[in-house]
């Protein structure tokens, strides 16, 4: 379709990034994301990015992250048994995300800890403690990033954003 690709070495900062999430906390816009197994990627395009919208439905409305979606964290592919044991112990009842019968690789060559946590009232502090984990690569809490949601249900879509809240 005539789109010219580019990448971090020509172009390191991006205008706009428009994305998912898994879940979204309105007003503050604190997002977990990676639940398609490419959050350290997403990341990386979000933090070089001038403006993220995320586009998600309702459903994904929530008024703490954490609960019934799990927080993916990326560790290490080397040594993932120790980085898997070190979120245990900390409480975060990790799995190892699986394709099939082997670890899913994700397009950093690393794998996944989809780990259950019941409320994550500040996400800043979790993804600093996590991250200080040997073995851990990223984690799948992004804040201080979207600026904008856009979120669509039923009675159409409604605009978020970071500062002001929701409007119509």
């Amino acid at each position: 379709h005539g789109i010219p690709l580019t990448d971090f070495a020509a172009d390191p900062r991006i205008d706009l990034t428009i994305d998912g999430a898994d879940q979204v906390v309105p007003g503050r816009l604190d997002l977990i994301k990676g639940l398609g197994g490419a959050l350290l990627r997403e990341k990386l395009v979000a933090t070089a990015s001038d403006r993220m919208i995320v586009v998600a439905d309702d459903r994904k409305l929530v008024a703490r992250l954490g609960g019934a979606t799990r927080l993916p964290v990326e560790i290490t592919a080397f040594g993932w048994q120790v980085a898997m044991a070190q979120l245990a112990a900390s409480g975060c009842a990790p799995v190892l995300r699986m394709a099939g019968a082997l670890p899913f690789v994700t397009d950093g060559g690393n794998h996944i800890a989809d780990c259950a946590i019941a409320d994550i009232p500040d996400p800043a502090a979790l993804h600093a403690r996590l991250c200080a984990m040997v073995g851990v690569v990223e984690t799948g809490l992004f804040f201080g990033l979207a600026s904008e949601a856009r979120i669509g249900g039923p009675g159409g879509v409604r605009r978020l954003t970071r500062r002001a809240g929701i409007s119509p």
